[in-house]
């Protein structure tokens, strides 16, 4: 089944669940994954309009939220279900592509804890903070030298010598989905150990 929706939408959140519901007649998790930035430094600040912090919230931060919204009830029903949300080390650092996106997975991190507190105990709610992660994303906006340049750098520069791929954020993601059933509330940061390079905010 593929549904073609905007997150920051919520008659396609609902329109998505609808279908889902009506192929499977079940949702046992959801993967909270859609997600938008934009590049700029932090000390460029009149490059970030109110406009874009909306539109980077309307998505990372509501879209999560009305996806969560339109499965809660079929969870609910059938007496579990499982929500990981990505976030970004971002959120817990304050660094990141910009800082509106940074503000935006603060934003998501926070309101990981308040979900997982309101949708238990039938509904586990969590989140995964990635680093850098290799792929198309990074290698369109910085083109094959700018990205094999970065990739190098951090894997220099990470404690454990590696540059995430989307595999690690799948094992992480599938870790809360399927195997964590005394687990909620938690934010997994899956970064090579980035986070350990500075001062980190305290998260909760």
């Amino acid at each position: 089944l593929v549904c073609q929706g905007d997150v920051s939408k919520d008659e396609d959140c609902r329109r998505i669940v609808a279908e889902t519901m009506a192929k499977w007649g079940r949702i046992d998790g959801l993967m909270n994954n859609a997600g938008t930035t934009m590049l700029v430094a932090d000390n460029n600040l009149e490059s970030l309009s109110a406009d874009d912090f909306l539109h980077i919230y309307s998505v990372n931060v509501v879209g999560a939220y009305q996806m969560t919204r339109a499965v809660a009830p079929h969870m609910k029903a059938q007496g579990r279900g499982s929500i990981v949300n990505t976030s970004s080390v971002a959120g817990v650092m304050g660094i990141g592509s910009s800082i509106a996106y940074a503000a935006s997975k603060g934003a998501m991190n926070t309101m990981t804890l308040s979900l997982a507190r309101e949708l238990a105990p039938e509904i586990r709610v969590n989140a995964i903070a990635p680093g850098f992660i290799t792929g198309r994303w990074w290698l369109d906006k910085l083109g094959q030298d700018g990205y094999d340049k970065m990739v190098a750098n951090i894997e220099k520069s990470t404690p454990l010598n590696h540059a995430g791929t989307p595999e690690d954020m799948a094992e992480a993601a599938l870790f809360f989905l399927t195997s964590s059933a005394n687990i909620t509330g938690e934010i997994l940061i899956s970064d090579a150990g980035t986070h350990l390079s500075g001062a980190p905010l305290i998260a909760r």
